[in-house]
């Protein structure tokens, strides 16, 4: 509905009241519901799926329209990056949120900073959903109320041609509001326990959720050791709890991202069933680094399998976990892949140990000789050094082509003084070439970065403690903040008007016309920053 027509709709709802309703201005009104374009996290889900399933087709037929995402661990963060999308981009189009279980448990748990070992509470996950959608909202209402402004004052002046443009780009307004790409964990739990979860993710807006193939209590975080998977049956379980849980709340095209942690998890939990050779159950036993029984008398309490006419024991250790076959990872990761997309997963995510374009290609050309159109998530991740990862890349590169490398040494090539060589130049390239690149060979329909406002809070923080409790004082916080927020255009520089100081004074006219006792008066030091 246009900005005119929800005014004539609404002048006339008010006329109906029979004069009841007579102190109701119907452009403040058509102004509201504007500024409030998605009553319940349900009309984000089914908004934002749509979005992400139109991705996900314009990937399929153009490898370079691939998507993009930065993780966030509060509203305000969230907000202010698709502030600074539209701001530089004009457009939040291929721009979406990541939320991150591992910056929930290390920055919003009421236990205080926990690893991610899915430690946290899981209500913590729709909670910060719903958050993240608050702010975004927020800064739609912010932003269309300073066009509203800005409308007032053209009609004031008599610019007709200016008030016929607003209200143009009044009607064709972008929302801040994105698809966020959820982290469930490996789902907190049973299936059920992952259906009611997922439920709740889902109603505080949350079209994509990513759950992975880990033992639940036995969580670790993808980049850390100990990681334990489950047999295919019970991941599916979870899969399908999902599609349920999306079903049942009307979101019809949600997208479930199946991730595999097999590539750096060695153990399992458990052996899984096997009801006849070749099924699920006996392909993922197949992969068990188990010895041959040749004596009985030797099993103490021991599982035994049958392997080819022999009885095979799996070794199992001390934490009664039992151990995969060494380099069966990628192997794994492949089998993991096809049997998710063949059972409702969208979209799979490989987590790997390094950013190598070809160690992920060898294991999506595999899946997509199964699944031809199967596209990954792919976790940009500050667990990797990346510097030195693509140092280490260029250098290997250069020694296989036969160029000289002696002036490097391959394991210091972190250091400062390779930073102005030709080396880190091409590594450099490739670091900014990485997800075009990785897109158009390796099936990488989103790219994220799981962890990025973690480490920029850090880095800001640092920064500022340095230079204004040091001898800058507060020229610390004036020329390395404020100043930079003015000539770089930060609309926080604005605080009171992020807040929505702005917001509230519209409120209070419309509700109280003039008798309203507003906040921004000539006396409001923001003034200062017009």
């Amino acid at each position: 509905m246009t900005y005119q027509s929800q005014i004539r709709e609404t002048a006339t709802l008010i006329r109906e009241q029979s004069g009841a309703w007579d102190g109701i201005d119907p452009q403040a009104v058509a102004r509201m519901v504007l500024q409030n374009r998605f009553r319940t996290g349900l009309d984000i889900a089914r908004h934002t799926a749509t979005i992400m399933r139109a991705d996900m087709a314009a990937y399929d037929a153009d490898p370079a329209a691939y998507t993009q995402s930065l993780g966030c661990w509060h509203g305000f963060i969230g907000q202010q990056k698709l502030i600074a999308i539209k701001k530089h981009f004009g457009s939040t189009k291929g721009k979406y949120l990541y939320l991150s279980g591992w910056m929930i448990a290390a920055l919003r748990s009421e236990f205080g900073p926990l690893p991610d070992q899915s430690m946290h509470e899981k209500t913590s996950v729709p909670a910060l959903i719903a958050e993240l959608y608050t702010f975004l909202k927020q800064a739609d209402a912010r932003e269309l109320g300073m066009m509203f402004r800005e409308l007032d004052e053209a009609r004031a002046t008599g610019d007709t041609a200016r008030e016929r443009t607003l209200i143009d780009a009044i009607d064709t307004y972008e929302t801040h509001v994105v698809p966020i790409i959820a982290d469930i964990d490996a789902g907190f739990g049973n299936a059920e326990a992952t259906y009611l979860l997922a439920k709740k993710m889902i109603e505080a807006g949350a079209c994509a959720l990513q759950i992975e193939n880990q033992v639940s209590d036995e969580k670790q975080c993808g980049h850390q050791d100990g990681k334990v998977t489950v047999p295919h049956e019970d991941f599916l379980a979870k899969i399908r709890a999902c599609r349920y849980a999306f079903l049942e709340m009307g979101v019809l095209d949600g997208i479930i991202v199946a991730r595999t942690d097999s590539l750096g998890a060695g153990l399992t939990k458990q052996i899984a069933y096997s009801r006849e050779a070749g099924d699920l159950g006996d392909q993922y036993n197949a992969f068990l680094d188990c010895e041959e029984v040749a004596d009985l008398s030797s099993l103490r309490g021991d599982v035994v399998i049958e392997r080819d006419g022999k009885l095979m024991r799996p070794r199992r250790l001390a934490s009664n976990l039992f151990q995969f076959k060494a380099g069966s990872g990628a192997d794994r990761c492949v089998l993991d892949g096809i049997t998710s997309l063949r059972n409702g997963a969208d979209l799979l995510w490989i987590e790997t140990e390094k950013p190598h374009i070809e160690q992920i290609a060898s294991m999506v050309d595999r899946i997509r000789e199964a699944v031809p159109n199967a596209k990954l998530v792919y976790n940009n991740s500050p667990s990797f050094n990346w510097t030195l990862n693509f140092r280490q890349q260029v250098y290997d590169a250069w020694a296989k082509d036969g160029r000289d490398v002696s002036a490097y040494e391959r394991g210091a090539l972190m250091s400062v003084i390779y930073d102005t060589t030709d080396l880190a130049a091409e590594a450099d390239e490739r670091i900014r070439c990485f997800q075009k690149e990785a897109s158009a060979r390796a099936g990488i329909f989103h790219h994220l970065i799981t962890l990025p406002t973690y480490h920029t809070a850090a880095l800001s923080t640092d920064n500022l403690a340095r230079d204004y409790f040091g001898e800058a004082g507060m020229l610390g916080y004036v020329a390395g903040v404020q100043r930079k927020e003015i000539r770089e255009g930060i609309a926080c520089v604005r605080h009171q008007n992020m807040s929505g100081s702005d917001i509230g004074d519209d409120h209070k006219d419309y509700f109280a016309g003039e008798a309203a006792l507003k906040a921004g008066g000539v006396h409001n030091t923001m003034n200062q920053f017009a």
